[in-house]
């Protein structure tokens, strides 16, 4: 099963043991993202309760008519309301699918670097629901926690591979993020799925890090490996999901995989069920330059690549052009 290659990852150890206890968690890091891509994380001392208001919040504003909601609609990258049909990740790999069964509210990253063309393209303000004004104050208050424990990861990530501490941190001092707010009704407001059609269609995430804050659901999250095919992912109502990206998988020369994974579509027997995931997807400095670490830690030298160049050429990949028929 595709559990026993996602472990548990308890950060205590990490955080406070001795060199052993350190060594020994890296060590399962290690092993893990060879084989899935995926860790479960405990003892991240996010409190529940504050994934539990923006939940509350979010689904405030989802539930609105489609008319209040227009005015924020944006395009994928951007930072607003993904409506129905704006978004198809299995395009990222290549293969045609229907339009993804969700909406979104996205946030990116905001604080200006001071080069224009940087900040103009990366870190613009983001936008906020006048309707649901009580969904600012958790959400800010989550970015904060996200993007000190994503630093963490990338720390306990780099000792896994044998590198110094920070090999990955010092391409972190001013990084783009995002967070996807993502809304899975069920077919009483998508309807029918399509053949071929999922609440997130099969892909890996683009970046360094992803951290998800998931619910559990039969339409839930399933995670890929060569060994089982597609599998339901491990739950632990005390763990957050952990996944690298195509960013990391490309910077470690394949050594690692990033985590290929879809959300399945609302399930016949339970069609009416609704879930909200918080996925928090981390980056590096603008245009960083990625090159793949040599063997003996790599096995595949991939072709240096500008992270913001790769990032956005994916980002684009996924968008479904307005005005065009998804019906089919």
């Amino acid at each position: 099963m595709a559990g026993s290659q996602v472990p548990v990852i308890d950060l205590g150890p990490w955080r406070s043991g001795g060199p052993q206890d350190r060594a020994r968690t890296a060590a399962r890091v290690d092993e893990a993202l060879r084989a899935a891509g995926f860790l479960l994380v405990t003892g991240h001392g996010i409190d529940p309760a504050l994934p539990g208001r923006i939940r509350e919040a979010a689904r405030a504003f989802f539930r609105l008519p489609a008319a209040q909601k227009e005015p924020y609609a944006v395009t994928v990258g951007d930072r607003g309301w993904l409506g129905p049909g704006a978004e198809a990740n299995s395009y990222a790999e290549g293969a045609a699918s229907p339009p993804d069964l969700k909406e979104s509210w996205s946030f990116a990253a905001d604080e200006p670097t001071g080069d224009a063309a940087v900040d103009a393209e990366w870190f613009r303000p983001n936008t906020w629901p006048a309707e649901v004004p009580e969904l600012r104050p958790p959400v800010t208050q989550y970015l904060a926690r996200m993007r000190a424990l994503s630093d963490e990861l990338l720390e306990l990530l780099a000792t896994a591979l044998g590198l110094d501490q920070d090999h990955f941190t010092r391409h972190t001092g001013h990084p783009t993020w995002g967070l996807n707010l993502n809304w899975y009704p069920g077919t009483e407001t998508v309807g029918t799925p399509l053949p071929g059609q999922f609440r997130i269609g099969a892909h890996t995430d683009f970046g360094t890090v992803t951290v998800l804050d998931r619910q559990l659901g039969s339409g839930g999250l399933q995670i890929h490996t060569d060994a089982d095919g597609w599998q339901d992912a491990p739950y632990d109502p005390a763990a957050l999901t952990v996944n690298i990206g195509d960013l990391m998988a490309r910077w470690t020369g394949d050594r690692w995989r990033a985590g290929r994974h879809r959300v399945l579509p609302p399930p016949a027997d339970t069609p009416a069920e609704e879930l909200i995931s918080l996925v928090y997807f981390y980056e590096c400095d603008a245009h960083t330059r990625v090159e793949s670490l040599p063997a003996p830690i790599g096995r595949v030298a991939h072709d240096p690549v500008d992270s913001h160049t790769y990032l956005r050429e994916k980002l684009r990949a996924i968008s479904v052009p307005a005005g065009t028929d998804t019906s089919e």
